[in-house]
């Protein structure tokens, strides 16, 4: 059940992350997006880390988990600050989202064990978010038409799969904070200094709360799924892979991006899929 709460938790605030990013890379541009969130990151976890000292279980293993881990998120969320600079939440956000399912499919290859009717409820969620998530037919035309977008949304959800199976390994051996802290360390050594090095780091009064509150957003989503990611990686992953559907629900509601039948349908799909997971795991 913990595997369920803690992706759940994960897809709402990575639901967050994502709609502030639609309005802060248009502003600011994908970069200074990205450097002010790994700021505002490592500025929460930062502290917290140094507090609790190096773990013990910080051995060449899980220094590698946590380079994937951490290469990967900030590789990811560059490619979605990109694609949302040029296309649509909807149509970024559905691609990007099965995240979920590479980081379920890694865990499943690695030896994690599902029930068969697990299996099966994670499968229809997957079905869900798609369905949700589906942008309405003129914004698809726009996807097709510049495919760019769909491409950089393909890449993030590849590398934010591998970053989600390495933090899911790395939350097992080490505390959260630990997990959580190499994509914004990484990301403020390899992007926040040298922009700002370059003087090419830009903010608006505009922009700073939407990544601000990005960037507290991603760091409370990592928490969430590292700690469901201890009593199941797979499940945990595929649920948090639900901040798609929540995206396109909010982007609906706060800038009036349609919502297609078919994604009411998926929202549906996407509850019944939650229940009978959460049944399943209790």
């Amino acid at each position: 059940m913990i595997a369920v709460l803690g992706g759940l938790g994960a897809a709402l605030a990575w639901a967050v992350t994502t709609l502030t990013a639609a309005r802060a890379s248009p502003r600011i541009g994908a970069w200074s997006t990205l450097a002010w969130v790994m700021l505002t990151g490592l500025v929460v976890v930062g502290p917290i880390a140094l507090a609790q000292g190096i773990p013990d279980g910080l051995d060449r293993g899980a220094l590698t988990w946590l380079a994937i881990a951490g290469i990967g998120n900030v590789s990811g969320l560059l490619l979605v600050y990109t694609g949302l600079r040029i296309g649509k939440v909807g149509v970024v956000a559905p691609i990007s989202s099965s995240e979920g399912a590479v980081a379920a499919l890694i865990a499943v290859v690695a030896g994690e064990h599902l029930g068969a009717w697990t299996a099966v409820a994670l499968v229809v969620i997957a079905v869900g978010i798609v369905l949700a998530a589906r942008p309405p037919a003129e914004q698809e035309k726009v996807g097709r038409g510049d495919p760019r977008a769909a491409a950089l949304a393909l890449g993030a959800a590849l590398a934010f799969g591998a970053s989600l199976y390495a933090t899911g390994r790395a939350s097992l051996d080490l505390p959260i904070a630990w997990a959580v802290l190499p994509p914004r360390l990484l990301g403020v050594l390899l992007v926040t200094v040298p922009l700002a090095a370059s003087r090419r780091l830009h903010l608006t009064r505009s922009a700073a709360p939407f990544v601000v509150a990005g960037g507290l957003a991603e760091v409370a989503g990592f928490a969430c799924y590292a700690v469901g990611a201890r009593h199941g990686i797979a499940v945990a992953a595929v649920l948090a892979s639900q901040f798609a559907a929540v995206a396109a629900l909010g982007a609906a509601l706060l800038f009036k991006e349609r919502l297609t039948r078919v994604g009411v349908v998926g929202v549906v799909v996407i509850a019944v899929g939650v229940a009978a997971v959460s049944a399943l795991r209790a």
